[in-house]
């Protein structure tokens, strides 16, 4: 299909990794514990425009001039760790009855969400490593096969975001009722923010 090898293990493959843990996924649950079903779907939105950028620069050979400026891929990798360290420190630090550490409006969660996902580099070495697993040389067309994968990517990376805000949301309604809970589920927030920050930054 379009030049897709095994178009059903590609899809497959991508729910598996969408399913990890990880900062962006943290971006999402978080946005809509503040946000709503609004600020959640905003950050899906962020999660979604960021994938495209970092996997359309895989496909330029972005990768490749990382692989080869070894320094600035570090870089980047130390600037997105100390991103998340920041959120996660002022959820930490957070008093109770604090205005929410991220903004109100959904334009802002999806910035937020943006920015998580384009400070890892490393996930352009992931699709410049991928894509190639899945192209049918024989049958490859170019822009249109890597064009058709970005697209499935941001729908299903839209299914799963739409399914874990419902999901938080629903939970959130229940945490609302009991402070505690909430307080304590935003410092484990903040810790592993931190966390992956702390793996960003040292990972190579």
């Amino acid at each position: 299909m379009f030049g897709i090898a095994d178009y059903g293990a590609f899809v497959v493959a991508i729910i598996v990794f969408l399913l990890i843990p990880g900062p962006g996924n943290l971006a999402l649950i978080t946005s809509t514990g503040k946000g709503g079903i609004k600020g959640g779907l905003a950050a899906t939105l962020g999660v979604i425009l960021g994938d495209q950028v970092l996997l359309w620069l895989a496909v330029a050979g972005v990768a490749a001039l990382l692989t080869a400026y070894p320094t600035a891929f570090h870089a980047v990798q130390w600037l997105g760790a100390l991103y998340l360290a920041w959120l996660g420190g002022k959820m930490l630090l957070a008093k109770p009855g604090a205005a929410p550490i991220l903004h109100i409006r959904p334009r802002h969660y999806l910035r937020q969400a943006l920015t998580i996902t384009l400070l890892n580099p490393k996930a352009i070495v992931f699709y410049m490593a991928f894509f190639p697993l899945f192209v049918d040389p024989a049958r490859h067309q170019g822009l249109t096969t890597f064009a058709f994968m970005a697209v499935t990517i941001a729908a299903l990376t839209f299914a799963y975001g739409l399914t874990v805000v419902l999901l938080t949301h629903f939970l959130a309604e229940r945490v609302r009722a009991n402070p505690v809970i909430a307080r304590v589920l935003e410092k484990v927030a903040g810790l592993f923010l931190i966390g992956f920050g702390a793996k960003l930054a040292l990972s190579r």
